[in-house]
């Protein structure tokens, strides 16, 4: 166990010290007020550094005030504050920085821990933190994870890429549909929304190296999993497929417990449904495992691999480019859908570019999020051969029954509009990149007591279906 926190508390304190020198370029932007405090402060580290070999020779604190920090006490330090926090309000006076003027710069490890000192004591300009409890980090463009991988480093995020044609706008159209951004938070143009990772996220994971990805599955169907993946979902094949379009009704599903999960999630998948599967993902899901509570996340996954060790989820890994400054990944959605009362879907669109070959997503209508490079994949970096909507859930059996754990609303298919969840609007892309309805779907349930499917047709859903169930039951033992 101490081995694991070590590498946890290691990875959280690199996240921590790139957010916070991000998080302060934003500042110094955008307020004339943090522009002046840090002139002021770090005129001083100036004054310390050109001045620190006339006070080498000082081990202890002098007549004249001089200040001696330790390894020692620098490791307290660090123990007894963050690093860095969006909510701490700290009023300084202007002389703040004159009591250090003569400590010692051989007494840290390196000048990368002489910088995190110094940064603690710089205040911080507070922001109003999200209802959720997360902090949003705003990233320049450029530092986002993706750009770590090798061949995306010293690149750019690419421009805007051509849309289908007969795209129908018939999905909701703003970008504030999470908490965060609801309720003030927002990004300046160059940056992007992070949400940031705790030491407690990486703890509730299997292991370090699993943190941020789906389980591996022992085998994996054209229809379903196994390894307790349970699914209700509607599906195409036996063509190429360039995309796919849906509405998805979002609703806030009972999980019963932190190693069990629920989504409602659009699948572009290609390969032999081996080892060499290739998936591009994208809805909402619950998981507490993941996140730390209840609420449900707008997200998106990627595998090349069928889940064994490549892709993640959100921006957890290099992959994803993200290039929205509104929209942060791994955020809760609200408002969500409620039992006979009002419905509350999000639109989504997964779209390969003719151009690049690159795999885009668009939220609603006309807001693009990001994209997939198309190098991540083997089998999508041509076309898709198979693309499914719907809900899975995790089942683990806990004490020897059938999850409680909800997809959807919690209530059977049947039960129809306003109670039960859907899907619809379904469309895919062709190859000349044109969204065209459904001509062959299919839907399947694994378990039709726990959790169903019920498909159709009309005017104005196009194709659709209504999903879901409440788990255990009297017929799901």
């Amino acid at each position: 166990m101490r081995m694991k926190f070590a590498w946890v508390s290691a990875a959280v304190r690199h996240n921590q010290v790139r957010g916070v020198f991000r998080e302060h370029w934003k500042w110094w932007r955008e307020s004339e007020e943090v522009k002046k405090v840090y002139l002021e402060g770090w005129c001083c580290v100036g004054w310390i550094i050109w001045w620190e070999p006339h006070f080498q020779r000082e081990k202890q604190l002098g007549a004249n005030g001089a200040v001696s920090i330790t390894e020692e006490d620098n490791t307290n330090v660090q123990k007894q504050k963050p690093i860095f926090n969006n909510n701490r309000h700290q009023q300084l006076p202007q002389t703040w920085l004159l009591p250090l003027v003569t400590f010692h710069l051989q007494s840290f490890p390196s000048l990368y821990s002489f910088f995190l000192f110094l940064l603690h004591f710089i205040p911080s300009v507070p922001r109003k933190p999200s209802p959720d409890g997360d902090i949003i980090d705003c990233v320049l463009l450029h530092h986002q994870p993706a750009f770590d991988h090798p061949r995306l480093k010293g690149q750019k995020p690419l421009d805007p890429p051509e849309r289908p044609s007969g795209v129908n706008p018939n999905g909701m159209g703003g970008e504030d549909f999470q908490l965060w951004s609801m309720s003030g938070g927002s990004c300046p143009e160059g940056t992007i929304p992070i949400r940031r990772t705790s030491e407690e996220d990486m703890l509730r994971a299997s292991s370090v190296r699993r943190f941020g990805r789906k389980r591996p599955r022992r085998r994996v169907r054209r229809d379903s999993t196994s390894n307790g993946h349970e699914h209700a979902v509607g599906y195409v094949s036996g063509d190429q497929y360039y995309g796919a379009k849906a509405s998805i009704n979002v609703w806030t599903p009972r999980v019963s417990n932190q190693y069990e999960f629920s989504l409602s999630q659009m699948w572009v998948i290609s390969g032999s449904f081996g080892d060499d599967l290739n998936t591009i993902e994208a809805g909402w899901q619950v998981s507490p495992e993941l996140y730390g509570d209840n609420y449900p996340r707008f997200f998106t996954y990627w595998t090349t691999d069928a889940y064994q060790a490549t892709g993640c989820y959100n921006l957890l890994c290099s992959g994803f480019v993200q290039t929205n400054n509104r929209i942060a990944i791994g955020a809760a959605i609200s408002p969500t859908s409620s039992y006979n009362g009002g419905q509350f879907d999000i639109s989504l669109l997964i779209w390969k570019d003719p151009k690049h070959g690159n795999w885009w997503l668009e939220f609603g209508s006309g807001v693009l999020v990001g994209y997939w490079p198309s190098f991540l994949f083997t089998h999508l970096r041509d076309h898709a051969s198979m693309v499914q909507f719907g809900g899975e859930v995790v089942n683990s059996r806990a004490g020897g029954f059938h999850t409680s754990t909800e997809m959807g609303s919690g209530h059977f298919a049947g039960q129809g509009f306003g109670k039960a969840s859907y899907f619809r609007n379904l469309q895919v892309v062709d190859w000349d990149n044109n969204l065209i309805p459904l001509s062959n779907l299919r839907v399947l349930a694994d378990h039709p007591n726990c959790y169903d499917i019920q498909g159709g047709i009309n005017r104005v859903w196009g194709n659709y279906f209504y999903y879901g169930g409440p788990g255990r039951n009297v017929k799901c033992p």
